[in-house]
């Protein structure tokens, strides 16, 4: 298939069957994937709550599982696709990871560390930085964690 934006949101359209999967648990509705020569190597969604885990965020818990599946830390050539502009733990992470590209669906102005809260792509202090693209099916990522939180209110 390639990269391309048809199959960026495709694999997005995955994610975000995984974030439903989280909020029908009562998590935050986010889901990730991560993608290996056009294969779902691994998929994860939010559960911190049901773990009682702070740590166990939907890109930690995909990439946990792709080192699993390929048996090596270093997820090299990997995307990883993900309904939320991850975090500054999800970044430092998928930086170690050395994940080569990052797909998110929706911005977040207040706590993202792609570009919003902090830049960590690129920043200088780290000796691998990540391709990224913003916003591929942002509108429906949005919703769903707009509907999850009006729903909680």
């Amino acid at each position: 298939m390639g990269i391309t934006q048809a199959s960026d949101e495709a694999w997005m359209r995955y994610a975000i069957r995984l974030a439903q999967r989280a909020e029908q648990r009562g998590e935050v509705p986010i889901g990730a994937i991560i993608v290996k020569n056009d294969q779902c190597i691994a998929e994860g969604w939010n559960t911190p709550i049901a773990t009682h885990d702070p740590t166990a965020h939907a890109e930690i818990m995909a990439i946990r599982k792709a080192g699993v599946a390929l048996q090596n830390y270093r997820l090299c050539d990997a995307t990883l696709y993900v309904t939320l502009e991850p975090c500054v733990m999800c970044m430092g992470a998928i930086s170690h990871a050395r994940i080569k590209r990052l797909v998110f669906g929706a911005f977040d102005p207040k706590r993202g560390a792609v570009c919003n809260a902090l830049s960590l792509t690129d920043a200088s202090f780290l000796n691998h930085w990540v391709n990224w693209t913003g916003g591929t099916l942002e509108e429906e990522c949005r919703e769903l964690l707009k509907d999850f939180f009006r729903a909680r209110r």
